[in-house]
């Protein structure tokens, strides 16, 4: 069974860093699409950025280009996401997810799979 766990969030003051790490186990994960997508209260789910299961591929969100940077292990099968000059507008449940393609991933189509989340907060 597909199996994602992150790791990694806390709470920390704007301009501050934060590293989130996935562990993926349950599929081959060279050959799955996986990324980061959040939700933070009264808003809905985006995604924050992806990465194709090859690595050639990179996907991010407009808001985070230049402060966050995704890669990727696939000898160790985790995805991380190193998060830079965090600001209160990152605060959020982030959430590791994948599926067999980036569309597939970043549009939500049937047979994506998803972890708990963890939690981001970025003080003022």
């Amino acid at each position: 069974e597909v199996h994602l766990v992150e790791s990694g969030g806390g709470l920390v003051q704007a301009g501050g860093s934060l590293r989130l790490s996935c562990a993926a186990s349950g599929f081959t994960f060279d050959d799955y699409a996986i990324g980061w997508f959040r939700q933070a209260p009264g808003k809905e789910r985006e995604g924050v950025s992806c990465i194709s299961g090859s690595g050639a591929s990179i996907h991010y969100a407009d808001s985070v280009k230049g402060r966050f940077t995704i890669s990727s292990d696939n000898a160790k099968n985790t995805v991380s996401l190193q998060m830079n000059s965090l600001e209160p507008e990152d605060t959020a449940v982030y959430y590791c997810a994948t599926h067999e393609d980036l569309v597939s991933l970043i549009t939500d189509a049937p047979g994506g799979y998803w972890g708990q989340g963890t939690q981001v907060t970025v003080s003022s």
